[in-house]
């Protein structure tokens, strides 16, 4: 079953976050719009450059009202040693989530149970804690960030429009569709 329109599953974490544990709950995600990125472990060879990523583009999310997170397998505390030692998580002004009981990342259906690990997990979820887009794929390769950016926008702007489409590649300001039987075969 696809965890798409589903809500997200109570939970409650505790994060390293701008120098500080806080404790994220799913009632934390309520009344904005969340990008949950899953990561297989701190300390990685990959990780490091897609919590740079998200640095480089917190600013776009944090324009379009979201929060972002970056969960793996381990402690706050790990992220904490993690944040303070790697130039690249350094720049991470967003929660840095700890799940070493798995419970959040079995949750979102991105848990490696023979490695302890999880997927690189992409999640997009609405204000009422709905999940609006997901990707999933193995951990040796690593995400562009700048299309989660593109996906949370578009998720925007659907909700915001009931009856609108974003076709490919569709970007902020671009020509959306308002599906009809009109264009049936046509497009």
């Amino acid at each position: 079953m696809s965890l798409i329109n589903t809500q997200v599953q109570p939970f409650k974490n505790e994060a390293f976050h701008n120098g500080k544990f806080v404790t994220v709950t799913n009632e934390t995600l309520k009344g904005k719009w969340n990008v949950f990125i899953f990561m297989p472990a701190a300390f990685t060879f990959n990780c490091p450059t897609e919590v740079e990523d998200a640095a480089e583009h917190y600013a776009e999310f944090q324009k379009a009202g979201a929060e972002v997170y970056i969960v793996t397998t381990d402690t706050h505390f790990a992220h904490k040693v993690w944040h303070e030692t790697s130039p690249a998580v350094g720049k991470a002004k967003f929660p840095l989530i700890g799940d070493p009981t798995h419970a959040l990342t079995r949750a979102f259906d991105v848990h490696i149970d023979e490695e302890g690990l999880a997927l690189r997990g992409t999640f997009v979820i609405n204000p009422d804690g709905v999940i609006k887009t997901m990707e999933v794929h193995s951990n040796e390769i690593a995400r562009d960030v700048k299309e989660t950016v593109r996906k949370l926008k578009a998720a925007q702007y659907t909700a915001a429009n009931p009856g609108q489409v974003c076709p490919a590649k569709w970007n902020e300001g671009a020509k959306t569709i308002a599906p009809s039987i009109d264009l049936v075969g046509k497009i």
